[in-house]
């Protein structure tokens, strides 16, 4: 702060002190001679100091001083138990909010109805229970239809020259007479299949009745439903010498 006192003096300088009369004429001190233009540093400097003195006192109000740090505190973190939550506040019962009366039109309904809260019981027909029917005894299915009725084989007439068997020699020679009763099996197309002893007076009638029967008879085959099946039949072929 000692340069602002300086600075004022410097500015406060009288330019020219007036010289004793018959003396030499001086220079003014703030002026420059010959000579000054000889010396730039020395003339820079006597302008810029001072400018530059100026400048450093109007700046320094500006230089703030740093405030002194605090020292951190150092403590122990206590933790506080929660409060319980406050109780819930009681509710007072809702009631009802008085209906302003006023008065309305009333209008019949189209059709009558019943008010519920009034007992009021719509008479009708009066149902009886009735008690539990008996079924009775299971009902038996009905029996399937029968089937068709069997129609028996037939000989067929049309081959009945053909149907008596030869007469054995040997037994024609003793005069021997007989007969053979045999079964057989007669096919769809009315041919006889297998032959079967049942009775004989002689072998030698089984033999010619078995041969005859396979080669020559033929039969109208038996049917059921008009549908031809096998079926088998017994037939009886007698042996008598016939004179003459």
């Amino acid at each position: 702060m000692t340069l602002i006192p300086l600075m004022s003096a410097i500015i406060a300088a009288p330019d020219a002190t007036p010289a004793p009369v018959g003396a030499p004429a001086m220079p003014p001190r703030n002026s420059y001679g010959s000579g000054n233009r000889h010396r730039p540093v020395a003339a820079l400097l006597a302008v810029g100091l001072p400018i530059a003195l100026v400048a450093a006192v109007a700046l320094s109000p500006m230089v703030m001083e740093s405030k002194p740090r605090t020292e951190p505190l150092i403590g122990t973190i206590i933790k506080l138990p929660k409060p319980p939550p406050p109780p819930p506040e009681a509710v007072e019962d809702a009631k009802p909010t008085p209906k302003a009366s006023s008065a309305t039109d009333s209008v019949d309904p189209l059709v009558k109805t019943v008010p519920l809260n009034t007992d009021f019981v719509e008479k009708g027909p009066v149902i009886v229970d009735l008690p539990p029917i008996d079924p009775g005894p299971p009902v038996r299915p009905a029996d399937p239809p029968p089937p068709p009725k069997l129609v028996l084989a037939e000989l067929d007439p049309r081959f009945a020259g053909s149907f008596q068997p030869d007469y054995p020699a040997s037994e024609q020679r003793r005069e021997v007479e007989g007969m053979a009763k045999v079964r057989i099996l007669i096919g769809t197309d009315g041919r006889v299949k297998a032959v079967e002893l049942v009775s004989t007076d002689s072998p030698g009638f089984f033999e010619e009745t078995k041969r005859r029967a396979l080669a020559k008879w033929r039969f109208r085959p038996a049917t059921r439903g008009g549908v031809a099946e096998e079926s088998w039949k017994v037939m009886t072929v007698r042996f008598e010498i016939r004179n003459g």
